[in-house]
């Protein structure tokens, strides 16, 4: 009766559109992640380059399609620890005036001109953290408005983060700058939500006997006579779908640019997206949620990586 994960707890929607990672890889100089749209799913013909029964054979794998917008690093934050609760917090922020302009950042205090004096205070912080902005007006999204984030910078010094961010201020991030094709990574993103569900379609418990109650789609005991109260192990109907999740070690096929993207379109577009129009990045297997949803990609925890990056042979792209 009791079937389902317990894994994930609570089964809450997603409060916001725009995930939050939480760990990162400690090793090389390179910026956090990006952020990527669903766009859909075809297959490929590709040589297996594994050490499977299929090795050196060709094979047919099903993969996903993201539709990736032009970004752009306008600025970067300081942080510092909290003399009162010992967290870090934020204390300063730098931008790129031009862009901060575009954005209709109002208060644009600290910009590129104070680059150098901001580098002689690195010993005052503890953390620098880049600023990061999308343009998805271009896309098959519908969403018009830039979409602002913040992301961290994979190095073993404040120094080195430093150095990183001023030298890629200002300028566009491409996906193919950062990621590799053959390279694994961890994306997150908003599974589909499927709204408010019963016990069975949730948990997966059975069917009453129909002797047994009047209900048959119903669980059959709620717990012990003398605790007082419903454990929260109890299955109960509620909100399913529309949560966080994380995939971990999924493949990159391919990266393509703008001009490349025309053998990935069907005709007709993709469902419920339509044409490809940014960058694209072809990858391996499943990605949580529907058609326009937004997904951040980041280098694999794993050290997967470490073993060697191959590039996969790609014999043909189904359309």
């Amino acid at each position: 009766m009791t079937r389902g994960s317990l894994q994930y707890w609570p089964r809450r929607r997603a409060t916001r559109r725009l995930p939050r990672i939480r760990s990162r890889p400690r090793h090389g100089t390179h910026l956090g992640d990006i952020i990527a749209y669903k766009a859909g799913m075809t297959s490929v013909s590709m040589i297996d380059d594994s050490e499977s029964t299929t090795k050196q054979q060709e094979i047919s794998r099903a993969c996903t399609i993201l539709d990736i917008p032009s970004m752009e690093m306008y600025g970067m934050r300081f942080y510092a620890k909290d003399d009162i609760t010992g967290y870090k917090k934020a204390v300063a922020e730098l931008y790129n005036k031009e862009i901060a302009q575009k954005l209709k950042i109002k208060s644009v205090k600290n910009d590129e001109s104070k680059l150098d004096s901001f580098k002689q205070r690195l010993s005052e912080f503890i953390d620098v953290t880049a600023l990061m902005v999308a343009h998805p007006k271009t896309l098959n999204v519908e969403q018009n408005h830039p979409e602002r984030f913040e992301t961290s910078v994979n190095a073993k010094s404040i120094e080195d983060k430093f150095s990183f961010i001023s030298s890629h201020l200002g300028k566009e991030i491409r996906a193919g700058d950062i990621f590799k094709p053959g390279e694994y990574i961890d994306l997150v993103s908003i599974s589909t939500g499927k709204g408010w569900q019963g016990t069975i379609k949730r948990f997966g418990t059975a069917r009453l006997d129909h002797k047994a109650t009047q209900k048959v789609r119903h669980i059959g005991v709620m717990g012990s006579m003398g605790i007082g109260r419903v454990l929260y192990t109890v299955p109960h109907a509620g909100q399913m779908g529309f949560n966080y999740r994380t995939e971990r070690n999924k493949r990159i096929l391919k990266i393509f640019d703008k001009e490349e993207t025309a053998s990935l379109n069907k005709a007709g577009g993709f469902n419920n997206y339509g044409t490809i129009r940014g960058s694209a990045i072809l990858l391996d297997g499943t990605v949580p949620g529907p058609a326009k949803r937004l997904v951040r990609i980041k280098e694999s925890n794993g050290n997967i990586n470490l073993k060697g990056i191959k590039e996969p042979k790609i014999v043909e792209i189904n359309r």
